[in-house]
């Protein structure tokens, strides 16, 4: 069993002086040392233990749960694991959170950091930390939990995270893909970069960028496409020398991960030249085409059709009752959000919750949670899909009866609809209806066409709840999620820490923690001295 951390829960005079000036300002680290024994009660540290026995790799040097608060410390300040090492020692918040106080070495060294968030991840743990927040705020009562509904009324939503890899043009991802490949191969050789390059045929990689290597005028096209088959015939020499003289080493790691990035860059951003045989950047842009070499999980995304960004979506699930983050999702900025949906129900079932309403924007309508909720007889609140025709009659002028399956327009002529499937209007009808002009531009032999959508039933109710003012309060209740978002944003940046989608997802939980903690002093805010004295 790895060692237990058992911090006082008395105060010396040293700490009450500390926390009547932090109950002023960083309120936080004034809370922490006041609940950081409940929190981390022994149940949740015997928790925190298993995280060492399940990878079998013995006790911890250090305290799990001391671990974690570190952790928590680490995102509230935004520092490096340098930096929190040294704070453990330098900074008297730390040490009075840490139950360190007067120490003059450091609680940890900085590798035990990087391992602590390695097991975190491996046993989901990041996810129990963000339950226990949860659970905290029931333990303590700092909601009126018997007021508040049985069944959980969640928003969900999310927001961009530009990632920390670097973004390149198919030139360069090709260069930097190529470069790995012989830095790898002419380290398990023993020889030099240069040595290997020469050899395996690719000189272009000895320039400092494969661009000056390669020495044309990029905005000459024939100079460039001239350019682009010197190169992939380098590339081509390297992958056959590799073949032949590291056959065994190119089908094992670390050198496989390295060849098969090479030839994801080469499929997904070229394709055969017709105009004269070789290779030629590809038309278009391949799906889920990868942008970055150090980060292979970024992808491009859209805030909107004019706006482009690189990396990826962090999606949030918050509790309208409570505001407190119940669920969080990272995808690449490519996905949509519909993917993020089941992630985040999966975290908010962990906490032994059911939705019973889902508010949402329409990105999420197509998830199969929307489904599973109106199964459980929950309910779902979300601006329906405006059609939209110009000035002509729209969908919302056609009188939708899905009991008997029918459509009527404007003009009283009515059609048998199915889900999922488009209805047209008899044409001879149409071509001598008075309201032919305003309805559709059809041409002469067809009706006009209305789609039905697959969840119309649900289209449907939306649209009677928008056109109420009940209805239109209720879906602006959703506004709190997009609050949620703005605060977690502020506090994680805009721009990823780590590299990699599921070490994101822990920033995330991590700074999803902070809020929810955040949230619950400032309901129990210990504005009093402490009840325990000087010990």
């Amino acid at each position: 069993m790895s060692e237990r951390w058992q911090p006082r829960t008395t105060y010396t005079r040293q700490e009450e002086a500390l926390l009547r000036r932090l109950r002023r300002t960083r309120k936080l680290f004034a809370f922490l040392r006041d609940h950081r024994s409940a929190i981390f009660d022994d149940a949740f540290q015997a928790e925190l233990d298993e995280t060492y026995r399940a990878t079998g790799a013995g006790s911890a040097p250090v305290p799990p749960a001391l671990m974690a608060m570190a952790l928590i410390l680490q995102a509230y300040l935004g520092t490096s694991d340098a930096e929190a090492v040294e704070l453990t020692v330098v900074d008297l918040r730390w040490q009075m959170v840490l139950g360190r106080l007067g120490c003059e070495e450091p609680a940890f060294a900085q590798g035990s950091i990087v391992n602590f968030r390695e097991r975190l991840i491996a046993t989901e743990m990041d996810r129990r930390l963000l339950e226990r927040t949860v659970a905290f705020a029931r333990e303590t009562q700092a909601f009126d939990w018997k007021k508040l509904p049985k069944r959980l009324r969640v928003a969900i939503d999310s927001s961009p995270l530009e990632g920390a890899g670097r973004v390149e043009d198919t030139i360069n991802l090709l260069g930097h893909a190529a470069r790995n490949v012989v830095t790898c191969a002419a380290g398990l050789l023993g020889w030099s970069f240069e040595q290997l390059a020469l050899k395996a045929g690719i000189p272009v990689l000895l320039a400092t960028s494969v661009k000056q290597g390669l020495d044309i005028e990029w905005s000459d096209a024939d100079a460039k496409a001239e350019a682009v088959k010197i190169l992939t015939e380098q590339i081509a020499s390297l992958t056959g020398w590799l073949e032949q003289h590291l056959a065994e080493e190119i089908a094992n790691p670390p050198l496989k991960e390295h060849v098969e990035t090479l030839a994801t860059i080469v499929s997904q951003d070229l394709e055969p030249d017709p105009n004269g045989g070789g290779s030629r950047i590809k038309e278009g842009v391949a799906p889920d085409r990868r942008i970055s070499i150090e980060d292979p999980d970024m992808r491009h995304g859209r805030k909107s059709k004019s706006k482009r960004f690189n990396g990826y979506k962090r999606h949030l699930a918050t509790d309208l009752d409570t505001n407190l983050i119940v669920g969080c999702a990272v995808t690449p900025a490519n996905r949509p959000e519909e993917e993020a949906a089941p992630q985040l129900k999966v975290d908010i079932e962990h906490m032994d919750r059911v939705i019973g309403e889902l508010h949402i924007d329409r990105g999420y309508i197509a998830s199969p949670v929307v489904g599973e909720v109106l199964d459980a007889r929950g309910e779902v609140v979300c601006k329906p899909w405006v059609p939209r025709n110009g000035e002509r009659f729209t969908k919302g002028d056609f009188k939708i009866n899905l009991r008997t399956m029918t459509i009527t327009c404007p003009a009283g002529e009515v059609e048998q609809i199915d889900l999922g499937a488009d209805v047209e209007f008899n044409p001879e009808a149409c071509a001598r209806c008075l309201l032919h002009a305003q309805c559709t531009t059809a041409a002469p032999g067809n009706g006009r066409s209305v789609t039905i959508a697959d969840d119309e039933l649900l289209q449907h109710r939306l649209r009677k709840l928008s056109s109420t003012k009940r209805g239109r309060a209720r879906m602006r209740e959703r506004v709190a999620i997009e609050h949620s978002l703005a605060h977690l944003g502020r506090r994680q940046g805009r721009r990823a820490r780590y590299r990699g989608t599921r070490k994101n997802l822990l920033d995330v939980r991590r700074a999803a923690i902070i809020q929810n903690l955040e949230i619950l002093q400032r309901r129990l805010d210990p504005a009093v001295e402490p009840a325990a004295k000087a010990a």
